[in-house]
């Protein structure tokens, strides 16, 4: 909470101790309504007419983190991302030009104020990048199936919700979260910069592949928080496109240490065949984005 200056950090403060606000277990779910509810009306409401006043919070012994939602920013950021990716017609068909450039103008507007162009939280539709990996560790990943009878106890909030015994909660939930300190990320992307800088170059057209270009401004990224902030890979919405078996297998976090380690030392057969396990991984996933 010490990242936060005053007065934000008094508003947070109220508002991870208040009872109303979402909890970590819902609050996924709560994001996923209300854009819906806004993508559906007509015309559809790209962007909220103000920024979101939740956050995702995580209690850790006698810290509070809080990772704002800036729901606003994101959409913005969102969209940008849209229209630079598909045809003019194409994004026209989803949302109307009048529409589109007035979406356009009022981000710029946000720009000239000199708000902060940063967000919080990076989103990826379909897949995880695989410069996302870079910054966690094997040890670090949690995973929660959900199953029904085992009761749950999310990772942050553990005063507040209920303990992990007796009846399963009304909803169990169903994550695949991996949480590292603001120092071990950006260690572990620092160290792995030069070795795929030397050996993959800058970038790549290529989404599915790891390039330096990416990794550094995943570093940059890091670089603007606190450094006693926490840093989450959180798979979303990904773990209902999964099932049990696919998730506790999941490794990507070890197969990407593994293909670096291997890089580093000239390895050549062992990082193939770490990156091909990733590839064949994460491509039949983001594929889903062209089923009907």
């Amino acid at each position: 909470m010490t990242a936060f200056p005053e007065p934000a950090r008094t508003l947070w403060t109220v508002y991870a101790d208040s009872r109303r606000r979402p909890r970590r277990i819902h609050a996924l779910g709560a994001e996923n309504r209300e854009a819906v509810l806004r993508l559906t009306g007509s015309p559809p409401e790209v962007v909220p007419e103000r920024e979101s006043r939740d956050a995702y919070v995580r209690r850790l012994e006698d810290m509070i983190y809080v990772c704002p939602w800036g729901t606003r920013l994101r959409s913005w950021l969102a969209f940008e991302r849209f229209r630079d990716e598909h045809a003019a017609g194409v994004a026209a068909a989803f949302v109307p030009p009048p529409l589109s450039e007035r979406v356009r103008s009022d981000f710029e507007q946000w720009k000239n104020a000199g708000r902060s162009l940063r967000p919080h939280i990076l989103t990826s539709t379909w897949h995880v990048p695989l410069d996302w990996f870079v910054p966690f560790a094997r040890g670090e990943r949690c995973l929660t199936l959900g199953t029904p009878g085992t009761g749950y106890r999310p990772p942050d909030d553990t005063a507040e919700e209920p303990a992990a015994h007796g009846p399963a909660t009304a909803a169990p939930v169903r994550t695949l979260i991996y949480v590292t300190s603001m120092g071990e990320a950006r260690r572990r992307v620092a160290a792995a910069l030069p070795v795929v800088r030397e050996n993959l170059g800058e970038g790549t057209e290529d989404v599915y592949l790891l390039s330096a270009g990416r990794l550094d401004t995943l570093g940059r990224w890091l670089g603007e928080f606190h450094p006693g902030a926490l840093v989450e890979l959180d798979y979303g919405g990904l773990v209902h496109l999964l099932d049990d078996a696919t998730l506790r297998t999941d490794e990507s976090v070890a197969e990407m240490t593994v293909a670096l380690t291997g890089m580093e030392r000239g390895e050549v057969e062992l990082t193939v065949a770490m990156y091909k396990r990733l590839l064949a991984r994460w491509r039949p996933v983001r594929a889903l984005e062209a089923a009907n």
